[in-house]
Order: structure tokens, then sequence, then C-alpha cells
């Protein structure tokens, strides 16, 4: 099952804010919809929210009126606005919406049935080729874990934050899948819990072993000596390799470097913002601070207590062992690596 696709004219996904209690699956029938839920995180994760965006793009054609390409255009300008602002850190939201309104704008069409027609295969064709990253991605990854390795993973990086298959986890998943046996901690990452929820549950189904740890026992167990490896996803990734991911990523990675150990960051080519030369650029999302007084409207703390809610941070390169890609595992100095990945080129 995808997390998100193309069904009966409207953009079908996962509810993931009901996982693991119950696997739903929404229909939502204009862009406005899907926006929405990017934002709410009934779909969460960098590439899965490009898929929804571009799929999203495919309904704001189909819900346009227009009766000529310029004004189907105009009309897609205004929901490629509407999904950009649903989400600003995760840069494959923008690149999918940016590949939309370029297929859109290519001059081939005279009639605007054809750039409707157009827009859904371009968003089926992201989607498609999601799955096929990742589990390139997946094989890359698998030979940095061992037999008997216990891996550190953050936050959700698995089907569920893709279309399928996984980053991080896709790793995980690709490795187990070869037949190597070792172990996962999985962060519960607080405030949404995405380790505990998601995470917890997708290894569930695949027979993965795994503990779900509080967020502030990794370093623990870095001191004891028990992790050999940490694997995380990105949400943008800098021209000079430092990573925006979700928040808490960057104390992990410090206590990496601390402990001796090895940081991966996993993630396709088209989370790399070569736009941006370091970390310090990228707008970082601050949520509402209900999410961290009253997780899922359960009260914790009197609701006038205050709070600071950030969704994501930024890890500085220096931390990392490499990054993860379709093309092969980016090594320092990232600034040249990262852009031979993003041109196509192995590294």
């Amino acid at each position: 099952m995808r997390t998100v696709e193309w069904h009966q004219n409207q953009v079908r996904m996962i509810d993931q804010k009901r996982i693991p209690w119950e696997l739903a699956l929404v229909d939502l029938p204009d862009f406005q919809a899907v926006a929405h839920a990017i934002t709410d995180m009934t779909v969460r994760g960098a590439p899965a929210i490009g898929a929804s965006a571009a799929f999203g793009m495919a309904l704001a054609a189909r819900q346009s009126n227009a009766e000529t390409v310029a004004a189907l255009l105009t009309d897609l300008q205004t929901a490629a606005q509407v999904l950009k602002d649903a989400r600003p850190t995760a840069v494959n939201l923008a690149w999918a919406v940016d590949q939309m309104m370029k297929m859109a704008a290519n001059g081939h069409y005279t009639h605007p049935d054809g750039v409707r027609d157009a827009l859904l295969n371009e968003a089926q064709r992201i989607a498609d080729a999601d799955v096929a990253i990742n589990q390139r991605m997946g094989a890359n990854g698998a030979v940095l874990i061992q037999d008997g390795d216990t891996v550190l993973h953050h936050c959700n990086t698995g089907a569920l934050a893709t279309v399928d298959y996984g980053t991080a986890l896709g790793v995980i998943r690709a490795a187990w899948e070869s037949g190597k046996r070792f172990h996962v901690l999985l962060d519960e990452t607080r405030p949404r819990l995405q380790g505990s929820r998601l995470s917890a549950w997708e290894l569930e189904q695949l027979g993965i072993s795994y503990d779900i740890l509080p967020d502030t026992a990794a370093g623990y167990y870095m001191q004891k000596g028990e992790i050999k490896l940490v694997l995380v996803g990105a949400d943008r990734i800098t021209a000079n390799g430092d990573v925006a991911n979700k928040i808490g990523t960057y104390q992990i990675a410090v206590l990496a470097k601390e402990n001796g150990i090895p940081f991966y960051s996993v993630a396709p080519t088209s989370t790399v913002d070569l736009s941006l030369a370091t970390g310090a650029e990228i707008p970082i999302e601050e949520r509402n601070k209900d999410e961290v007084l009253t997780p899922y409207g359960n009260p914790i703390v009197p609701p006038h207590f205050h709070a600071r809610n950030p969704a994501f941070d930024v890890t500085p390169n220096r931390y990392l062992a490499g990054i993860v890609t379709e093309n092969g595992i980016a090594r320092p100095p990232f600034s040249d690596s990262l852009r031979r990945a993003v041109a196509g080129a192995q590294v």
C-alpha cells in the first residue's frame, strides 16, 4: 500500500495521525484539502509531502474551470503558493510543485485539458520515481549495517514518510531483507512521537527487532557502547552538507561525534537545495505550542503554561560521516560530492 496515490480523481493517503491504532485512508477532493493534510500532518515526511503536493497540483488543474491554458496557469499559480505555504522547511514540497508548474508552462499545450492530463502523468511519475529512488538508496546504504549492530534511528523515515519503502528506514529494511540481523533503537521523537508511533509500527510489520527509547536516552546507550551507527532522514540539505531534520537530530549528531559513532543522513537528491549555501539559510517551521502542551489532545500541563515548538533543527556538516543518496554515499567535502550526486553522477 502506498502512502499517497491517485484514486478515482481524488488524492488518497494514509492518515498518519491514526497510526498505530488504526490503518485508515482519507480521500481528498481538492488541493486545499491536500494543503491542510500536509499542514496538520495527516501526511508527513519530505518525499511523501512532495508527492502529495504533486497530486495536489493535478487536483488543482481539474478543479479549475479555465477554458484557456493562460487562465489555467493563473489558477495553478494560486494553488502552487497555497501548497508551498503548507510546510516551509521540507524542500521536496517546493521542488515537486515547481516541477508541476514547469510541466504546465512548457508551451506544448494548446488546450487546458492537455495540461490537466500532463500534470496527472507527471504527478504519477514523481510518485513512481520516489519508490525506485528509495530502493536504490536502501541498497546503497545497506552496506553500512553489519550483523549484530545496534542502529539508532530518529523520527520516521520509512514507507510512511515516502510514497513507499523509505529513506533511512529504507536502508534498515534493505539490510534486513538482505539477510543481516541487527537491532534498532527508535527515539520516540517528541512532541508528535513519530518514532514510537510510526517507526515502531513499520518495524512491527517488517519483523525487524527494535526498542523505543525516550529521546533523552540516546546518549546513555552511546556511552555504553551499544550503538554502532546512527541513521536519520532529512527535510532539506544545503550545498555544503548541512542537514535540516526533525527536531532533536542535532543533539544526537553531537553525541554521536563525542562517542565516535558514524552518523549518516539518508535522502534523495530532490532534498538537496543547492541554492542555499549553509543551514543558516533554511527556514525552520515553528508549530503550535499545543503539540507540546496537549499532545494528541491529551493535556500534560495546565493550558496556560508557555511552550515553544520548533519542528526541525540543523545539523552542521562536520557531524556527518556521509549522506546516502540514490546515486551513492556522498562524503566530505559535501560541496563537491553533493553537487555531483544532484547532477546524476555516482558518488
